[in-house]
């Protein structure tokens, strides 16, 4: 049990810092919209090995990380700080400025995703002022402090659990199933399939990021990190043997939203969706300033960019780096 503590510099433990950002992105948007594709192009059998070699190599990742974050001292930076301080600076910022490169513009991307799927839905929204409102969203979230915005995921932790549940009661949805070879005529090959599906499984990167705000890094780190492989890889065991048993090879591939039919309250996977791209969002507003605040702070940044180490409150908020990735990620998804 996670006690909530008074709000300190240093406040966020094993769960609520590292284990529940981790698994909200592993079981993310490719969870639900792609496993089906997955499952239909190469059958049940290959797609529990791809399953099982993904999550290998993550978990070799993990085995890096754990053994880095109980080596050495960690703090703000996430992996940017972990390389730096085990390959020397130089090494450090070669991985760390393409680190923030890529934090800041996955926030495009998780936000045009949900804005895309919401006016599906709502027609009478349109994308960009979607777009517009869920950065404000999540810029206000980011900004207030990493405690409140990680207490937001947990409303999201619950419905994900929700629709995975919803998911497990439903039933069978067409005559033909996949089953255990089952595949569609034309499949797509073994490993651009892997490659599709490998990004799923990456999400202990996120649960890294909050390095700075954790109580105890060197326990919190390994065990969060651990046990978010662990249950990742259970869930994603358990779904394809779901999906090839309930629907045709045709269906999983061309329906990209074949869980909703399948479940016993199908709205729960269109929510499940939409609370995977959000807090895919923040869990990457939260990580990137805290890169570049890291970055400024080892002066690996120009000297003139030395204003974006700076911190703010108990948190040591990087909010001028938060306001500048908002800006770097509102450019892009326009």
């Amino acid at each position: 049990m996670v006690e909530i503590l008074a709000e300190s510099k240093k406040s966020l433990g094993t769960f609520d810092g590292v284990f529940t950002p981790s698994i909200l992105t592993i079981l993310g948007v490719i969870m639900y919209l792609k496993l089906g594709w997955v499952v239909g192009n190469v059958g049940l059998t290959k797609t529990l090995l791809i399953v099982t070699l993904a999550t290998s190599i993550t978990f070799l990742t993990g085995l890096s990380i754990a053994a880095i974050a109980t080596d050495h001292r960690v703090r703000t930076g996430g992996a940017y700080y972990m390389v730096s301080r085990s390959l020397g600076l130089e090494a450090g910022g070669a991985v760390g400025i393409p680190l923030f490169l890529a934090q800041a513009l996955s926030v495009s991307l998780y936000i045009v995703g949900f804005a895309e799927s919401l006016t599906a839905v709502i027609p009478q929204y349109t994308q960009g002022s979607v777009v517009l409102t869920t950065i404000v969203f999540v810029a206000g979230i980011a900004l207030l402090s990493p405690k409140f915005a990680i207490r937001t995921q947990y409303l999201v932790m619950g419905v994900v659990v929700l629709s995975i549940l919803s998911l497990f009661l439903g039933g069978k949805i067409s005559p033909e199933v996949a089953g255990v070879s089952g595949t569609i005529s034309d499949p797509v090959g073994f490993w651009d399939v892997f490659a599709v599906f490998f990004p799923a499984v990456t999400g202990i990167t996120v649960g890294v990021n909050l390095s700075g705000n954790l109580k105890n890094p060197g326990k919190s780190i390994p065990l969060g990190t651990f046990l978010a492989i662990g249950v990742g890889y259970l869930v994603y065991m358990i779904l394809p043997v779901l999906l090839a048993l309930r629907a045709s090879p045709d269906l999983l591939v061309t329906n990209p939203l074949v869980m909703m039919p399948m479940s016993v309250w199908g709205d729960a996977i269109l929510l499940g969706i939409w609370g995977g791209a959000l807090s895919s969002a923040v869990g990457s507003i939260l990580g990137a300033p805290r890169v570049l605040q890291a970055l400024a702070r080892d002066n690996v940044l120009p000297r003139s960019l030395h204003w974006l180490g700076k911190g703010h409150g108990q948190d040591d908020t990087p909010r001028i780096g938060t306001v500048v990735t908002l800006a770097f990620a509102g450019v892009a998804a326009y």
